[in-house]
């Protein structure tokens, strides 16, 4: 007897994976789900991709999903003097709201609402989790940190705190545009990122009016506290 697979797998689609012929090979290896990932690529780029996706569902006679992934909120340091600079456990390093460029002791960090929201002891990651730092003084205006785990850190690395409820919808600007593009283009799946609280679920499902099924994805331990709430309001949870 044939054995049901329920896990489903999901594949990114970049330039190299785009190609029809591609595509069909990607499937018929068992790929179930195409990621369009919106952080990167124009509108015309993920059109094209979706629309080579189609050909070959209608290709191979069988249903293939499509999942356009927001970026959601993006907290993004400012510049360096010399473009990137190296940090060391143990060093002191300090975020503030002064938009020139940083060195070895401080970087921009144009945010408000972090500094409204940081507390002594939170933890910041930067750069996709490479770099690590504690927080040990902060007011409304900047942030001074301990680096718990060094590296290289460049010019606009992205931030993300674990620790803290931001005050800001997971839906910005960028993201609704997206959407209504992505909508509109026909995907069958949108993935929200960085889903803190239900309301950011309810928020979407008011603008996706069940034109597409909404995946959480669980990327903050905020969510976890409310996890009963998130999974009743979406289709799919991503951890």
């Amino acid at each position: 007897m044939r054995r049901q697979r329920k896990a489903k797998i999901i594949a990114t689609l970049g330039p190299a994976s785009s190609h029809p012929d591609m595509l069909e090979k990607i499937v018929k290896s068992g790929v179930d789900v195409f990621r369009l990932n919106f952080s990167h690529g124009e509108h015309a780029e993920h059109q094209k991709r979706f629309e080579a996706i189609r050909a070959v569902e209608s290709k191979l006679g069988r249903p293939i999903g499509v999942l356009m992934d927001l970026q959601g909120p993006k907290i993004r340091v400012g510049t360096f003097a010399d473009e990137q600079i190296e940090l060391a456990a143990g060093d002191t390093f300090k975020f503030d709201m002064d938009k020139k460029p940083g060195d070895k002791k401080r970087v921009s960090l144009p945010h408000p609402e972090v500094y409204a929201a940081l507390k002594p002891g939170a933890n910041l990651l930067l750069d996709d989790g490479k770099l690590r730092m504690r927080v040990e003084k902060c007011d409304d205006k900047s942030a001074e940190c301990t680096v718990i785990t060094g590296g290289p850190l460049s010019n606009r690395k992205g931030v993300n705190l674990p620790d803290v409820m931001l005050p800001m919808s997971p839906l910005t600007e960028k993201d609704r545009i997206d959407l209504d593009y992505g909508l509109e283009m026909g995907v069958d799946f949108v993935a929200l990122s960085f889903v803190q609280r239900p309301e950011d679920v309810a928020e979407a499902r008011k603008i996706i009016q069940g034109r597409a099924a909404i995946v959480s994805k669980l990327e903050k331990p905020q969510a976890i506290e409310h996890l009963a709430e998130i999974v009743d309001l979406s289709d799919i949870i991503m951890v």
